[in-house]
């Protein structure tokens, strides 16, 4: 079979433009109710998507109550989802800076249990400075020692995973042995930040241990995504910067002695589509004139790890001096450093930058007819920059059943996508190996 590429779902309540809860044509139910997620879950999986995706923030918005605040806890909302599908993959956020890997490793084993194999775990080192508050800490750790802290982390989930195989459990009634003792192994997992003995209370969950994802961009977040990750969350704005992360990346992880097709890299992609150009160009204006200049400097002001934009003019161009440096920004680096070069290149005023990142937030953004949407995945797949996306909706339902009704079958007619799910897991989805359990588990020195 001919390379198929991969659609993952990046479900966010009514839309992925921030103004979308305003948008008539969005999902009117509450950001608290089942059913909003549900729905848009059903439509994907009828498309044949490989994964929905959550994220997820650990502290309250900033907004002056004039943008839509407040999510659900996804391994929570994931657990209920996989009750109510049968093939999508289900992949959901959780930090390494604030989370305990004993507890992480059995939600997510739990997790992969409960929806038969479809579990994946996102993996972030967050950085939103009101989060540290909420969880007793006077500082945030820095870029440099987050990811420090997440390789420790993911080192003792990954020996808690591995510590009570599947096989262990016999369940023989007859001769009244339910384990095989022989074959758990304490984890022992002793490092410089954590330190767990085990083993995991959660035997190994149908596909070994769930799928490991992964979106830092950085040169810390790629060398961290070389080791670990087997599928990426990547934000371009460009093909070109696309195809630079897509070379880069496999070339680390070949380093580890992994193959190129052992991580799955997804940009995100946030099309709005229409029958015409015109039609489809209406639904950004729709959206950005819904959108507030206040929700916007509060949200770039957070972007730029709490620098203040609101004493710069909003309609003439944006110079390096509007921006902090880069490199002293204690927030996603990459992306800042996106956002910078973007507003110069194309002689952003402000106010232009805030729509830009009202609706994709440095994601690729595009307006098209189903066919244009189409010809741009199957350019970005087959010319060395994607082996899929990570779709974003600016509103869901609504543009989120154009690109399943209209883009899909496109892409299946093209041969670049399945027309029926050939697997029960999120790995198998994914095109990814299966995991062998090896009870000679990384420890850090």
């Amino acid at each position: 079979m001919s390379r198929q590429l991969h659609l993952n779902l990046f479900l966010m309540s009514r839309g992925h433009h921030e103004a979308a809860w305003r948008h008539p044509g969005s999902n009117h139910k509450a950001l608290t109710d089942l059913e909003l997620y549900v729905e848009a879950a059903h439509i994907a999986e009828a498309a044949k998507f490989d994964a929905v995706f959550l994220a997820d923030t650990l502290a309250a918005g900033n907004s002056s109550g004039l943008a839509s605040s407040g999510s659900l806890e996804p391994i929570v909302l994931l657990s209920l989802l996989a009750a109510h599908t049968r093939n999508i993959g289900l992949i959901g956020t959780a930090s390494t800076t604030y989370s305990l890997p004993y507890t992480l490793a059995r939600q997510f084993a739990t997790l992969d249990h409960l929806s038969k194999g479809r579990a994946g775990w996102n993996i972030v080192t967050s950085w939103v400075p009101e989060a540290g508050a909420n969880y007793g800490l006077q500082q945030n750790l820095d870029h440099a020692d987050r990811y420090k802290l997440a390789e420790e982390f993911v080192e003792a989930v990954d020996a808690l995973w591995k510590s009570f195989p599947s096989d262990a459990v016999v369940d023989d009634r007859d001769a009244g042995q339910y384990l095989d003792l022989s074959r758990i192994t304490p984890a022992n997992y002793q490092g410089q930040h954590y330190r767990t003995k085990g083993p995991l209370n959660v035997p190994g969950s149908p596909q070994g241990r769930p799928v490991y994802i992964q979106a830092g961009q950085s040169d810390s977040g790629r060398s961290f995504a070389a080791r670990w990750a087997e599928a990426i969350f990547t934000a371009h704005m460009t093909i070109e910067s696309a195809k630079s992360f897509y070379s880069d990346v496999k070339n680390r992880a070949a380093a580890y002695g992994r193959r190129y097709e052992d991580i799955v890299v997804l940009p995100g992609i946030s099309a709005a589509i229409g029958s015409t150009q015109r039609e489809a160009d209406q639904v950004w204006e729709e959206l950005d004139a819904l959108t507030s200049t206040e929700v916007g400097l509060t949200r770039l002001k957070a972007r730029f790890g709490g620098h203040d934009f609101s004493h710069v003019p909003l309609d003439r161009p944006l110079t390096k001096d509007d921006f902090p440096d880069p490199n002293a920004v204690e927030a996603s680096k990459s992306r800042v450093i996106g956002y910078v070069e973007m507003s110069l290149r194309e002689k952003l005023s402000l106010r232009q930058l805030l729509r830009k990142l009202a609706g994709a937030r440095g994601h690729f953004a595009v307006a098209g007819t189903p066919e244009r949407i189409a010809d741009i995945i199957q350019e970005w797949f087959q010319s060395g920059a994607a082996d899929g996306f990570n779709v974003m909706p600016p509103i869901i339902n609504s543009q989120l059943s154009l690109f399943a009704d209209e883009v899909v079958p496109i892409l299946q007619k093209r041969g670049l996508f399945r027309s029926e799910y050939e697997g029960d897991t999120l790995r198998s989805h994914f095109g990814l190996a299966e995991v062998e359990v090896d009870r000679t588990f990384a420890r850090s020195a």
